[in-house]
């Protein structure tokens, strides 16, 4: 199925929106686009909304993973909101919950890092 990713800034915080399937067929594609992202961009936080990824593999998971300690070195913090059911259980088995916020919707994780929407 592949993967389709969109990137939106709002003041400090990088919006990452994905749809499909994040692989290892994905995964280094998907690496280097964000990393573009907030380094061509003033970015301290990242709202990662994950509503439409129907799977994800440990390298996605790897991805994700990445970037959070990048976020994490720029006293910033990852949300991830909207999460689907296959993902969420990948995110719970992993351990990622005990590093990484979780909200309802991309508007309250906004809203709880002091963006408006």
């Amino acid at each position: 199925m592949g993967l389709t990713t969109s990137f939106n800034v709002k003041q400090d915080v990088l919006i990452v929106r994905m749809v499909g399937e994040l692989d290892h067929h994905e995964a280094e594609s998907l690496r280097n686009e964000w990393k573009d992202m907030m380094y061509t961009n003033t970015i301290k936080h990242i709202v990662l909304n994950l509503e439409a990824v129907s799977f994800m593999d440990s390298s996605g998971l790897g991805v994700v993973l990445g970037r959070y300690k990048e976020v994490l070195q720029l006293g910033g913090e990852m949300v991830v909101c909207s999460i689907s059911q296959p993902v969420r259980r990948l995110f719970d088995m992993s351990g990622i919950f005990k590093i990484v916020r979780l909200e309802e919707n991309e508007e309250h994780a906004l809203f709880t890092l002091g963006v408006a929407s």
